[in-house]
């Protein structure tokens, strides 16, 4: 088992910038694909952005060059730094642990990006 708890969601104003965070309970990401996925009111959860245990990333293209994943493993945590918000990067942000055919899932931390 795996527990996954995100931070420093919050509100910003178009253009600005914000760094989540996903701290896990134990050492796992240097093993396991992290993503970080979104889901707004009444959308689709979507994949954000991928890294995996070998360092790989990957990003959506709605978020390509706006946004960076990145990990620190000493401190068992992943970072999403997200730069140039727009409004429609409002969303819950919630990031996933996989690895085998097990999927552990953070509680979601909340993005709004208004004037």
């Amino acid at each position: 088992q795996v527990q996954l708890v995100e931070s420093g969601g919050g509100l910003v104003q178009p253009g600005g910038s914000l760094r989540l965070s996903c701290a896990a309970s134990r050492s796992i990401f240097g093993i396991y694909t992290i993503t970080w996925y979104r889901q707004a009111p009444g959308k689709t959860r979507d994949m954000v952005a991928i890294i995996t245990g070998s360092g790989t990333t990957v990003y959506a293209s709605s978020v390509k060059g706006r946004f960076t994943i990145s990990r620190d493993n000493a401190k068992n945590t992943v970072y999403l730094q997200m730069n140039s918000l727009k409004p429609d990067d409002t969303a819950v942000y919630y990031c996933k642990a996989g690895l085998g055919g097990h999927d552990y899932w953070g509680q979601g931390t909340q993005v709004t990006v208004s004037s």
